[in-house]
Formats: C-alpha cells, sequence, structure tokens
C-alpha cells in the first residue's frame, strides 16, 4: 500500500465521525433556526452576528448587546477565533449566517490529524496506528461539549501533547507561543488545561538545566504577558460578578465508567448525577478504553521496559505528573462523591472560591488527564508485534464503537432539527420586525434573559440585524454597573415609567403594572410594552 493510501483516514475518518454525531445541513451557513432554540450554540452564534451588523463594532466586542455598555464577544460564548475569521469573511456571508457546523468539522480534522501525529511514529503497522487515532480522537467526552462548541477544541490539547512528546520541541517556546496565543484566542478552560501542559514542559527543561532558569523566566514572563495582553484585548479584565459556584460542577469519582446519560451507553448503567456535575463533569471513557486501560496497564509491567533515553520510553511523561495531579484536585473539589454517596463538603474561603470562578466548571480539568491515560496505554499496545497490537485494538474499537452508538443517535438528534427548522419559531409574527425598525432600542424585563432565553436569542437577532441595541445579555460573566443598570430598569418599569420608542418586552411571567395596562399587548407568547413619542 502506497504511503498516500495510509494518510486517506485522514480525511476519510473525521468526514465519518462528522456524519455520525451530526447532520450535513448544519454545514450550510445560512442554516441558523436549529441554533437559536434557547443554548449556549445560539448565544456562540447571536454574538458574532451581533458584532458583524454592529454599525460601530469594537474590538471583538458588540454594543449592540447589553447596550449601552456592550459586550465582549468572549463572554456570549462567542469563538473569538472563529469571530475575527467570521469578520475577514463577511463580505461573502448572508445576513443570517452562522459559522457553527464548520468549526465543529474543522475541530474532527484537527483531532484526527493531531492524534496521527502523536500515534504515527510508534505504531507497529497501519491498522493498529488508525484504531489508535480512533480511540485517541474520538472520546466521549469531545461529542459530549456539543452544546459548547468552542470547547470542542480538543485539538489544541492533543496539540499540546504532540509537541511535548518531542523533547525539542517541548524545549521551544516558539511553537508553545503560537499554540497559546491560539488557545487564548478560543476558551479560558482550553487555555488552562494546554498552560499545565506547557508548564511541565519548562518544568522538565529546568529540571535538566538549572543554568537555564534566568532565561525561563525571561521566557515565561514573556507568554504570561502575551497571554494578559490577549485576555485584556478579549475584555477579560473588568469589574465583573463572581457565580459564587465553584465546586456546583465538578467531576465525580465514578465519572470514568459512569455514563451519567441513559442514551449513552450500550452496557453500563447510568447513575444519576446531581444538577450540572453530569454534564460538566462527564467523563465517561467507553467501555473500549475501559477495558484497554487496565489490560495496558498488565502489559506495562510483564513487558520488557525501553531504556530512558530510546523513543519508545515514557520516562519523560513523570513531568506532566504534577500538573495532571493538580488538574485532578481540581476537577472533583469541591463535591466529591463515589456512585452517588456524598462526602462533606468541602467549604472554601470567600476569597478562594471567587479567585477559583474562572474555572468554576471545573470538571472540564481532567480532560488532559484523560488523554494522556490513553495516549499512554496505546504506546504501550504499540510495544506488541503488529498483529497481537492490531486485534487488540480492533477488539478495543468494536467494542467501543458498540457502547457508544446509542449516545452517536442521541447527539445526532440534536441537530435534526437542521434539517428543515426554520429560523424563527417563537417570534413568528412579521409584526416584529416593524416594531424593531421604530424602536430606539429593546429591553427585557426583568434583565435575567435566562429566564426566556428562547424569546431573547430570537428578537435580539431580528434586533441585530436592524441595528437595533439590546439592553440585556446572556453572558458568561456580567459586570456590576451592568447587573446595577438593568435591576434599575427593570424597577423603574415596575413602578409605571417607561422610555418613549423603548420596546419593552416582559418575561418570565413579569406583571404589567398598573399605569401601563392600556399600553401592554400579548404578541408571539409574551406581553409588550411601547410608547411611541408624541
Amino acid at each position: 500500500m502506497r504511503a498516500a493510501d495510509h494518510r486517506l483516514p485522514l480525511i476519510l475518518l473525521p468526514l465519518a465521525l462528522f456524519g455520525v454525531f451530526f447532520h450535513w445541513q448544519i454545514l450550510d451557513i445560512s442554516n441558523v433556526g436549529w441554533l437559536l432554540r434557547g443554548t449556549d450554540n445560539g448565544e456562540n452564534a447571536l454574538g458574532l452576528h451581533a458584532w458583524l451588523h454592529d454599525p460601530a463594532p469594537g474590538f471583538l466586542r458588540t454594543s449592540l448587546l447589553g447596550a449601552p455598555e456592550g459586550t465582549p464577544l468572549l463572554f456570549t460564548d462567542s469563538n473569538p477565533l472563529l469571530s475575527a475569521i467570521g469578520f475577514l469573511l463577511q463580505w461573502a456571508l448572508p445576513a443570517d449566517a452562522q459559522l457553527i457546523g464548520w468549526w465543529l468539522l474543522a475541530c474532527l480534522f484537527l483531532q484526527v490529524f493531531f492524534a496521527w501525529l502523536l500515534l504515527r511514529r510508534y505504531a507497529p503497522g497501519p491498522v493498529a496506528l488508525w484504531c489508535g487515532v480512533l480511540l485517541l480522537a474520538a472520546v466521549p467526552t469531545l461529542f459530549n461539549r456539543v452544546v459548547h462548541v468552542n470547547l470542542m477544541a480538543h485539538w489544541l490539547i492533543l496539540w499540546a501533547l504532540w509537541r511535548f512528546d518531542d523533547p525539542q520541541r517541548s524545549a521551544s517556546n516558539r511553537g508553545w507561543a503560537v499554540l497559546i496565543a491560539l488557545t487564548t484566542l478560543v476558551h479560558s478552560y482550553l487555555l488552562v488545561m494546554v498552560g499545565a501542559i506547557w508548564a511541565s514542559a519548562m518544568l522538565e527543561r529546568l529540571g535538566k538545566d538549572r543554568s537555564a532558569l534566568p532565561r525561563l523566566l525571561g521566557e515565561g514572563a514573556a507568554m504570561i504577558a502575551m497571554v494578559l495582553a490577549i485576555a485584556w484585548s478579549l475584555g477579560v479584565f473588568g469589574d465583573f460578578q463572581s457565580s459564587g459556584n465553584y465546586g456546583a460542577f465538578a467531576m465525580p469519582l465514578d465519572a470514568l465508567w459512569n455514563p451519567g446519560v441513559e442514551t449513552y451507553s450500550t452496557f453500563l448503567p447510568a447513575i444519576e448525577q446531581r444538577p450540572g456535575r453530569g454534564f460538566e463533569g462527564f467523563q465517561y471513557l467507553g467501555l473500549g478504553l475501559l477495558l484497554l486501560l487496565p489490560a495496558a496497564a498488565i502489559l506495562a509491567r510483564r513487558l520488557p521496559r525501553p531504556a530512558p533515553d530510546t523513543p519508545d520510553s515514557l520516562s519523560r511523561y513523570r513531568w506532566l505528573i504534577p500538573a495532571l495531579v493538580v488538574l485532578t484536585l481540581l476537577a472533583v473539589s469541591t463535591y466529591p462523591d463515589i456512585a452517588g454517596y456524598a462526602l462533606p463538603r468541602l467549604h472554601l474561603p470567600v476569597e478562594i472560591a471567587n479567585a477559583l470562578d474562572a474555572v468554576r466548571a471545573s470538571g472540564r480539568l481532567f480532560w488532559p488527564v484523560a488523554y494522556v491515560l490513553v495516549f499512554v496505554a496505546l504506546r504501550v499496545i504499540y510495544r506488541l508485534p503488529d498483529r497481537p497490537a492490531r486485534l487488540a485494538l480492533i477488539a478495543a474499537v468494536v467494542m467501543q464503537v458498540a457502547d457508544l452508538a446509542p449516545m452517536s443517535i442521541a447527539i445526532r438528534a440534536q441537530s435534526a432539527e437542521a434539517r428543515r427548522a426554520p429560523l424563527y419559531v417563537r417570534t413568528t409574527s412579521p409584526e416584529w420586525d416593524q416594531l424593531i425598525a421604530q424602536a430606539d432600542d429593546i429591553a427585557f424585563i426583568p434583565g435575567d434573559v435566562t429566564k426566556g432565553l428562547g424569546h431573547f436569542q430570537e428578537i435580539a437577532w431580528r434586533a441585530a440585524k436592524a441595528g437595533v441595541p439590546v439592553r440585556s445579555v446572556y453572558v458568561a460573566r456580567t459586570s456590576h454597573a451592568s447587573a446595577a443598570r438593568q435591576q434599575a430598569e427593570t424597577d423603574r418599569f415596575r413602578a409605571g415609567e417607561v422610555i418613549p420608542d423603548r420596546l419593552y418586552i416582559l418575561i418570565d411571567g413579569e406583571r404589567v403594572p398598573p399605569p401601563l395596562i392600556m399600553q401592554a399587548r400579548p404578541l408571539d407568547g409574551v406581553t409588550i410594552v411601547f410608547v411611541p413619542k408624541p
């Protein structure tokens, strides 16, 4: 077989995974309706949409959402890296456009590519190689993130491991700087994970050459300064409220073998988790990997151990252990349990809890640990001759595919609406566009739009296309100033005070104040108040 044939799966495997887990219609950039359904992906698409239609856009920031303060795209769950690409291509985009489908496809291609880069020089043959690539690239945690697609960029973790895997690449901060800059532009949680692997590489450099300390300090300071500069440009530094719920989304201690969702595993039962933990703490490996890991551990003890200075040795990976231990401890804090049996809650001081707020969905932080476990297991299997390695990995793939078939069906169903979804399903009246065109701006009462997110996304989408500011927004971080303004506006409305030419939309069962009864009326399931200027 020609070498080019060995690389054909670099194209076929990502396409196959995409077809199994998603509907092809999501690649239609004008197909937006499947997103505007009150989800994080709807906010992702809305943030970019508002920025592209903003008459005076800021740098990765729009004033059409959360007006008048405006909103950084990062906090709308939009992808700054993808948004920058969209900005360059906006001349070719329709008025209603989404890039999420193409981001998903790109993530799968890059995931397979970096898994292949990691494994290709260790596999004893092409079948063992591609079975390993499938097992490493298609972990269940990747596809579980479909509701928050920025975090499907697991290829950044694999890229970091690929850099670490080679001593020369690992020691060079030039390549690390490119990777860390791109990661900063995608998501802060991935930055923590990639940063932990980079820090391990620098620890190894220092451990092998103490005289390199001054240079390492300088390079490390430059790297941190670069990250801070990018973060500042994305609007990270501001007077934001703390969520105060660090630890509510931790990783359960049984997460590796607990599918968490009844429809995610063919063979293993799902044990119900506390709200928030079953999703953010989801770390199920699949039965194929659950059988492969202990088999590799047994083989590692029985097979001859490679010399530390040979390419087959895994001894360098001990430098990752401190970072992986820290990530694991963060992932399981602060509500650990085993199979649903709760241990006493660890109460953190308020100052520490607020400092950890940036990683409050701490269960995610185990992802690099899982990838290292799978990679190390595959490396051990690859020490076998080609035929037994091939048979073992084929068996693992068959078991993995059979176990995760229900998960693929459940996840694919989440994009089924893309086959025939209209753009608007909650605000179908043509009167919305007329009202929005007449309004100076739009206010939701109360300002917490999570209580009516489906209506908010459709109305805000219409408003952004018309260039009309919306005074509320669903964001990952809310500034104190914005929260105070929205509360003041809600209080004034409840007292019967309205601003002429401002369209008020009442959600979450909000009652109309007696002075405004005559100005209020229903429209598509919500109550609106609009008082034109005299």
